[in-house]
């Protein structure tokens, strides 16, 4: 008779010792345990480490580092005392160019295993500031009765709690080096309990912060808010429900923009508005689109996911037309008055559920000679064949899921007779397991 295995109640275990045997996607060190797959957060490639057991699944268990006893060359000191306590960053224990090297390994793993491709060459790494680079954020808010006071910030690291942090090392210092301001603030209204998120909207010259608030605030609140604006210095908005409530508050007047100086554009913006969360990034990455699609003044340009025109305006300097295309009435709308603003006449833009069956002829019945496509993380999978119809010479894919583009990679590459000439990563988030991307497709 086979010897039965033993159960494990691997959580109560006592800490076990082991070595790490690579990263996973998400950013974990892998090992094994009586050949069962173990991540363990907090852990680098090559490491021998002390963990203890955190969750227990059929096929495969979690652990958190409790001690490292042989550290990789790759591992640095956290920038942020909270590290490993919050949630919203989970590689600051690595160098940041192994991090960067990190997900250019996952985007081309990916790629091999789903659609069997690879990219003819790699694109060179975009990134930026390593700190201090987000300018977009939602900061859970909550007070909480067993510590008699209220916090601001991320959830904890595999958790609904808050994360009790007084500082962020990636949020714009003029909101993550301030959190014990807003901290403050909230603590001394009369709704103090009724605050649940603060949505951070930043730019080179204004402060945007929208109070989601439960309850409607007194006026002495409201008076709190301002004074608030007055003293951060920042614009106050409320939101009393959706992002239709969305009011401004304080002052009388606001305007959120960037710039983008290498094509001289301007765009305007709300706080709720998708924009990306990294703008020196975000220009270099404009720039490489730019330059990939190979644009001449004879080019119709075909902008899927348009958004506020973040890619389709600075197209429009150097294409014949472009075409942007947005699921959100909204956000097209500021594309239009973008365009407007900036005196772009060769640009329109159209407003279109992008994963419907019926699409608008307006925009459809046309040809296109290069395409871009910047969709949400569910990719663009059922659009590509109505892409591939018109027969583009070029394909650029931005992407904020390495997953769904390699599965929309093989669909073009095996399926419409593209190829994959070149793809590579944007740190776009770093200090996170967040891999943006880039790919060109050439029609073959």
């Amino acid at each position: 008779m086979a010897r039965r295995r033993r159960k494990i109640k691997r959580v109560n275990e006592s800490p076990v010792v082991a070595t790490i045997e690579k990263m996973s996607h998400e950013g974990r060190g892998i090992t094994h345990v009586e050949d069962k797959v173990v991540f363990v957060d907090g852990s680098l490639e090559g490491e021998t480490i002390r963990f203890q057991y955190t969750a227990c699944h059929r096929n495969y268990d979690e652990a958190k580092t409790l001690e490292v006893i042989q550290a990789s060359d790759d591992r640095v000191t956290p920038a942020c005392d909270y590290f490993g306590i919050c949630g919203g960053c989970s590689l600051q224990h690595m160098s940041s160019e192994q991090q960067i090297k990190m997900k250019q390994g996952v985007l081309m793993d990916l790629l091999e295993r789903t659609s069997q491709i690879n990219p003819e060459r790699i694109l060179p790494t975009i990134s930026g500031s390593f700190y201090g680079y987000r300018n977009k954020a939602r900061l859970g808010v909550r007070y909480v009765n067993k510590k008699q006071r209220l916090l601001i910030g991320f959830r904890e690291k595999h958790s609904a709690f808050l994360a009790d942090m007084q500082h962020c090392e990636v949020l714009d210092p003029r909101v993550g080096h301030q959190l014990h301001v807003l901290i403050d603030c909230i603590s001394s209204l009369e709704s103090y309990n009724q605050i649940a998120q603060i949505e951070v909207a930043i730019t080179e010259e204004v402060v945007a912060l929208v109070f989601r608030h439960l309850s409607p605030l007194s006026e002495s609140d409201q008076q709190q808010l301002i004074s608030l604006g007055q003293t951060f210095p920042c614009h106050i908005y409320l939101q009393s429900g959706g992002p239709e409530t969305i009011t401004l508050h304080y002052p009388d007047e606001s305007r959120l923009t960037y710039w983008l100086p290498d094509f001289d554009i301007e765009i305007e913006f709300r706080p709720s508005d998708f924009t990306q969360v990294n703008a020196s990034v975000n220009e270099k990455m404009i720039s490489q689109a730019i330059q990939l699609l190979d644009l001449n003044e004879n080019d119709q340009v075909l902008d899927l996911f348009c958004g506020v025109g973040n890619f389709s305006l600075p197209m429009a300097r150097h294409a014949g037309s472009v075409v942007g295309v947005e699921g959100s009435a909204d956000l097209v709308e500021r594309a239009v008055s973008n365009a407007e603003r900036n005196k772009i006449l060769n640009a329109e833009f159209y407003q279109q559920d992008l994963a419907a069956e019926d699409l608008s002829e307006q925009w459809t019945s046309r040809s296109f000679d290069k395409v871009l496509i910047d969709p949400a993380r569910p990719g663009a999978l059922e659009i590509l064949p109505l892409i591939a119809a018109k027969k583009p010479s070029h394909i650029v894919y931005v992407s904020c899921n390495p997953a769904t583009l390699a599965r929309d990679a093989g669909e073009l590459v095996n399926n419409h007779g593209y190829q994959l000439k070149a793809a590579g990563v944007m740190d776009m988030f770093p200090h996170t397991a967040h891999v943006e991307s880039m790919a060109l497709f050439i029609k073959t």
